[in-house]
């Protein structure tokens, strides 16, 4: 299913294609390889807590969050990564395939200004085996995120 609802929400932009693999890709390590490129141009999905509501920074798959920066980024007290439970709550994916579009719920998508070192990134479709090749600016269009810088 979260494979599928991803597939939905891309059928509005023809141009954008899912690529399926055998292996998984779960860490950016893996989807690198698998796609034979960095693992800087992974564009990892992760699911924080500010206060107490979830939202999702994407960067580059070889960089840290520095949350302090973050927490300061968006104006709150603590900000702390979801418990599984909470990712899949709030997104509808797994950890390891949380994709930024075909969300269940209507959680704001950050970009860091990392993803933007590459022409194309590749994040996950929702599986643990899937990748979206995308340009930084069409997946900040696509997702209405706003650019932060808040990696180490």
């Amino acid at each position: 299913m979260p494979l599928e609802r991803v597939k939905k929400f891309l059928s509005q932009f023809p141009d954008l294609e899912i690529i399926l693999f055998d292996q998984s890709t779960h860490t950016a390590e893996l989807a690198a390889q698998a796609l034979g490129v960095l693992p800087a141009q992974i564009a990892k999905t992760l699911v924080f807590l500010a206060d107490t509501a979830p939202l999702l920074v994407v960067t580059c798959g070889d960089k840290k969050i520095n949350t302090k920066k973050l927490a300061k980024n968006l104006s709150c007290k603590k900000v702390r990564f979801a418990d599984e439970q909470t990712v899949v709550d709030a997104t509808g994916f797994f950890p390891g395939g949380v994709s930024p579009i075909g969300l269940l719920t209507d959680v704001p998508v950050y970009l860091d200004q990392s993803l933007w070192d590459f022409s194309i990134v590749y994040a996950a479709a929702g599986t643990a085996n899937s990748a979206l090749p995308i340009k930084p600016d069409r997946l900040c269009e696509i997702t209405k995120a706003k650019i932060i810088d808040v990696c180490c």
